[in-house]
């Protein structure tokens, strides 16, 4: 096979794996009339209910690319969603990645992304709205600063038993979640993956494969305890000295009285020869077997599943938050079936815009730091005329004084 034959199949197979790749959902929030066709508001929360604006925020790389949807007032609760074909990832990966911009520096609130069933009632999401997979960062305070992954499985929300810390300043970063169909997963920041592992592991989908034998129990003559008391060893005779001995240099006060203050006794010290409670010395027990270590055995509720990653009617994508301040803009929504493609899109999107963003938010910085800066000067210059004006009355008055005091002696 010659080289050109070669090159010609090189580009067939690739074209064939990018082809062979699935985008459910995408959103970009390039265009207002398309946002408002195609995302639903909820309205659960009545007036606590806040609401979204397209905004690219007071820094950005992009004007245009940049603009996401952001929360807009102040301790509410958020909720809008998209709907689209529903579709089952039984045998494909399942990867759902966003951008999450905290530019308000966000004290407690959620950033985090759900994926629902196409069954989803729009109008009234909550947060006991049904869903299959809720994914992204959520802080509050010091304390709080993690990546949610939560599984819905069999109706019960399950949570991850690793810590995964999320980015918690005010620039924009990029969450990715990967699911395969063997039961693995990652979890990726910035296009870095930061956590991965086996779903079974790293959650409790399932019960133990092994529990504590019931019918076991440890043998009565089982010797547990590694040291033990040296039988050889005795208590020295003048072992045994009170712990308190009267005061030797204490004497009855002059005018103490026994009919009137009692019979006097010399205060208590403590006793430079106490030594404390004896105890034999400990020596290696000849007898000592181990911790005893409860047997196992299979367990009966146990029954694999290699379906955990799976999810039939994938239908909606959405956010249900609460929020103490307001400001969080999230974009470049992707869900789709290839890592690949994930990757390459995130390159695309916030790959082109963060170094452009991070420079915009230090110039805003500065120009907040003047300000401050410029402020502070005009109040001290305020301060330090208000000053010179109280003493130049105090002067003023002072002289007023000892000239009525000299026309005083005049006269």
């Amino acid at each position: 096979m010659n080289k050109f034959l070669i090159a010609v199949l090189a580009l067939a197979l690739a074209h064939q794996a990018i082809s062979d790749k699935t985008v459910y959902f995408e959103e970009r929030f390039d265009s207002e009339d398309a946002f408002n066709q195609r995302w639903v508001e909820s309205t659960f929360k009545g007036a606590e209910q806040g609401a979204f604006k397209l905004s690219h925020g007071k820094f950005y790389g992009d004007a245009e690319k940049d603009v996401g949807i952001q929360t807009s007032q102040d301790a509410r609760f958020y909720g809008i969603s998209a709907k689209f074909e529903p579709f089952s990832n039984e045998g494909k990966s399942l990867v759902v990645q966003f951008t999450v911009k905290h530019e308000q520096k966000i004290d407690c609130g959620g950033g985090y992304i759900k994926l629902y069933p196409k069954d989803l009632d729009q109008k009234s999401l909550h947060g006991d709205s049904e869903y299959y997979i809720m994914f992204g960062p959520d802080i509050c305070g010091y304390s709080t600063k993690k990546v949610h992954v939560i599984f819905n499985y069999k109706g019960k929300n399950l949570l991850t038993k690793k810590e995964i810390k999320c980015k918690d300043d005010e620039l924009t970063h990029l969450y990715t979640l990967i699911v395969n169909p063997d039961n693995t997963y990652v979890v990726k920041i910035d296009n870095e993956k930061v956590e991965s592992g086996k779903l079974e592991e790293d959650w409790d989908f399932l019960p133990p494969k092994k529990i504590p034998d019931p019918n076991a129990k440890k043998p009565d003559d089982w010797v547990d305890n590694e040291k033990m008391d040296d039988p050889n060893d005795s208590k020295p005779e003048d072992w045994d000295k009170p712990e308190f001995i009267p005061d030797p240099d204490a004497k009855k006060p002059d005018d103490w009285d026994d009919e009137m203050d009692g019979e006097w006794a010399p205060p208590k010290i403590n006793n430079p020869e106490y030594k404390g409670e004896w105890k034999p010395k400990q020596i290696d027990n000849p007898n000592y077997k181990g911790p005893w270590i409860h047997p196992e055995i299979d367990n009966p509720d146990y029954t694999a599943d290699e379906f955990l990653y799976k999810y039939n009617d994938i239908g909606a994508v959405g956010f249900d938050l609460w929020q103490v301040k307001s400001g969080t803009i999230f974009d470049n929504i992707l869900v789709t079936d290839d890592e690949s493609h994930a990757e390459q899109v995130g390159n695309e999107t916030w790959g082109q815009t963060k170094d452009a963003e991070k420079a915009a938010k230090e110039k805003l910085d500065e120009e907040e730091r003047q300000r401050e800066e410029e402020k502070r000067k005009q109040e001290e210059a305020e301060k330090a005329s208000e000053d010179k004006g109280e003493d130049e009355t105090d002067e003023s008055a002072d002289n007023e004084a000892e000239s009525a005091d000299a026309e005083k002696d005049e006269l």
